[in-house]
């Protein structure tokens, strides 16, 4: 990979990292307070029958894909699948004790999914290329 494409990837992930814990444990919605002007409201990125869980699944899955990419060049914990596991548990617990948030357990599952699925296709991308 090209160096400089390297540098700003990885600080894109750190970026991104860095936005997921701040909507994570703002206490209320950001996301629906900029879209629907409203705290309350959690926007819905695909309409399903699980709610928002799957808003979850689909934010956990691109940390962990940018995090196990770069955990390829270097062995570092913030993007071992270790740390991205127990950030998705961590994060949804803190829920419980955050006002205008609430613990769901459908949500802590979505984003414990979000990591396995990515973990296992890099794994499984990274078979194939070898």
């Amino acid at each position: 990979m090209n160096n400089s494409i390297f540098i700003i990837s990885k600080y894109f992930f750190y970026f991104s990292l860095i936005v997921l814990f701040i909507l994570y444990l703002f206490p209320g919605s950001l996301i629906g307070y900029f879209m629907y002007g409203n705290l309350d409201t959690q926007p819905d990125l695909i309409s399903n029958p699980l709610g928002t869980s799957i808003n979850h699944l689909i934010s956990f899955f691109y940390l962990s894909i940018l995090g196990f990419m770069f955990r390829i060049y270097q062995e570092k914990f913030i993007n071992s699948f270790s740390f991205l596991f127990l950030a998705s548990i961590i994060l949804e617990v803190l829920h419980y004790f955050i006002p205008n948030r609430a613990f769901e357990l459908n949500d802590l599952y979505a984003n414990s999914a979000g990591v396995v699925f990515a973990f296992i296709i890099c794994n499984f991308l990274k078979r194939i290329i070898s």
